[in-house]
């Protein structure tokens, strides 16, 4: 049966995003003879009815591209005159769409979880390019946010090293390390402060001793959602996000100063911020949005709905959304230990 299927791209831009649109589009046209159209801006396109027609010539190639061609929001499905599901019910009824593929982080797969149940056909395809979600190896966003970081990483221990300075970089991951992680092996960090493990400032500061001792620049890579040891929470000075969670951001500039007055070592502090987001994605991002945006199609085509697709070693699976809500990805003690042997 030929059907209309809505793509929607929804929370924090990330890189990949359009190679899962043509992914899921050509499948559809090539395999199944499926139709496509594309909502605009994340959830508020569903609500609002906004979409716009994908045939395949729209998505041609936009797999090397960044961002997202459909736009995307923090729009929450539920809010509104027009959101919820039997609002929802009626659009989808209105513009001919049978079943809607949903790309996005844990919001927007609750979300999607929550319609599923209330009726209305919908997969998912994983978005983070925090790499916190449990039920797959691998979400795409991340490999191409960890080379930039490490780029622009590389960059700060060149004048580092000029200044004999201490350089603190700030990268993103909310409640997770795995960036802060991969990027500080990957660019010889002197520490990684990571949202799971504790780390005293006594320890911090042992660490930048003992590279400035060497000789060297000492490099302090962070996560935004690091919490101090004596400190409750993630540094958040910015407010709330739509959906009431803290916006995390700027323990590197609070760091800074700690360590250069404990040191003596003048410290420079930077976030990389939304930088990790943009440009091209690399190649094996491209390879496996592609790949999960192909799976997705397949996913409607069999009605398995309510399910999302994911990376299991170098397979793409299926799993219920649910599988996605309840488990951040953490990083783990084995692997934060192995990464401890470089510090210092």
């Amino acid at each position: 049966m030929n059907m209309r299927i809505g793509i929607l791209t929804s929370g924090g831009d990330c890189p990949g995003l359009n190679a899962v649109i043509r992914g899921a589009v050509l499948n559809g046209i090539k395999s199944y003879g499926h139709e496509f159209v594309g909502f605009l801006d994340g959830w508020r396109g569903v609500v609002e009815g906004d979409v716009i027609e994908l045939p395949r010539h729209a998505v041609r190639g936009i797999s090397k591209q960044g961002g997202t061609i459909l736009g995307t929001s923090r729009t929450n499905p539920y809010e509104g005159d027009r959101g919820g599901p039997e609002n929802i019910k009626e659009t989808l009824q209105r513009l001919g769409i049978d079943a809607v593929i949903a790309i996005g982080g844990e919001g927007t797969l609750a979300g999607a979880k929550r319609l599923t149940e209330a009726g209305l056909d919908i997969v998912g395809v994983p978005k983070t390019i925090d790499n916190d979600l449990d039920a797959t190896d691998y979400t795409f966003g991340f490999d191409t946010a960890n080379q930039i970081a490490v780029e622009a990483i590389d960059r700060l221990r060149t004048t580092g090293e000029s200044h004999h300075r201490c350089m603190v970089a700030e990268v993103m991951g909310r409640h997770v390390g795995w960036l802060a992680l991969h990027a500080g092996m990957a660019a010889g960090a002197h520490a990684i402060l990571i949202p799971e493990q504790s780390v005293t400032m006594a320890q911090i500061n042992t660490w930048v001793r003992e590279a400035h001792d060497r000789g060297r620049a000492p490099l302090v890579v962070v996560a935004e959602g690091f919490v101090p040891e004596g400190a409750e929470a993630p540094h958040s000075e910015r407010g709330l996000d739509t959906f009431g969670r803290p916006r995390l951001g700027g323990i590197g500039e609070r760091l800074a100063p700690l360590i250069e007055d404990a040191t003596g070592i003048e410290t420079r502090a930077t976030v990389l911020g939304h930088i990790q987001r943009g440009g091209v994605p690399s190649a094996f991002d491209r390879v496996l949005a592609t790949r999960l945006g192909m799976a997705a199609v397949d996913s409607v085509q069999e009605a398995a709905w309510g399910t999302m697709v994911s990376l299991r070693g170098t397979n793409i699976n299926r799993v219920p959304f649910q599988a996605a809500l309840n488990n951040l990805k953490r990083v783990p003690q084995a692997r934060y230990d192995e990464a401890r042997i470089l510090f210092g």
